[in-house]
């Protein structure tokens, strides 16, 4: 090897031991970001909603950036691919609720972008600037009684979001048939509504999102921070209201 190219490679060696790798995921993100903008949602029944707040309205706890990614482009895709692939069959008709409860006999496209939609459609509105505190009311007296306290509840809760192994979510539901309220986890885009073996179904009441791409951006591999952070703004008035309906429902 020539001298000069000894130093090249050393060279570029250093240069990339210095790009961090939250500097490549943000690079990585931001790609995503531009390819979702330029193209638009495939045609079908599926909706990508709104947020109901700014991108930057959950700032420090969740940034700016993240929020846009994650909104314009995860969850845009997984409309996109819902669209896709329901077109021309019979699933085309049914709604997302439908699609959950018969996740067991749907091919992955459809399971996991069902899953994707939903779950996400239902985790910005858990999400409120002005959130945080405890719960209130009847949701607040059923998780001292089914937990103990709110800070076991605390505690359960962000064991099974910390401990979930690779992507997935960590979830409150209401268990009907149990009468009462759980703490469980799911991977990649499943949620309690759906009819799989070994998932405890139930009611969402909260849900977090523990893939990377809802928090690496500001914690890169500090999951645990990311959690922490999340209960300053949940939004407990939406929580409770979820609550009052699966218990009379």
């Amino acid at each position: 090897m020539l001298k000069r190219d000894f130093l090249k490679n050393g060279l570029l060696t250093v240069v990339g031991a210095l790009v961090s790798p939250a500097i490549l995921a943000a690079a990585h993100e931001e790609k995503l970001l531009r390819e979702a903008r330029a193209t638009p949602i495939a045609d079908g029944p599926f909706t990508l909603p709104a947020l109901p707040y700014a991108f930057n309205a959950l700032d420090p706890h969740i940034d700016a950036k993240t929020m846009e990614i994650h909104h314009d482009a995860h969850h845009k895709t997984y409309v996109s691919k819902l669209n896709e692939a329901v077109a021309g069959k019979p699933e085309e008709k049914l709604s997302l609720a439908q699609l959950l409860a018969s996740a067991s006999k749907q091919p992955d496209a459809i399971r996991n972008n069902a899953g994707g939609h939903w779950n996400h459609s239902f985790f910005w509105l858990l999400l409120d600037p002005k959130g945080g505190g405890q719960p209130t009311g009847a949701l607040a007296a059923a998780i001292n009684k089914d937990f103990g306290s709110y800070e076991k509840f605390q505690e359960e809760f962000t064991k099974a979001a910390t401990g979930r192994f690779g992507s997935g979510w960590a979830w409150l539901i209401h268990d009907k048939k149990a009468g009462k309220l759980a703490v469980t986890s799911t991977p990649n885009q499943d949620n309690p509504l759906m009819d799989l073996s070994g998932i405890q179904r139930g009611t969402p009441l909260l849900g977090l999102d523990v893939w990377e791409h809802a928090y690496y951006l500001k914690y890169q591999n500090k999951r645990p921070d990311y959690v922490k952070a999340f209960w300053n703004v949940i939004n407990w008035a939406e929580v409770n209201r979820r609550f009052d309906e699966a218990r009379k429902g």
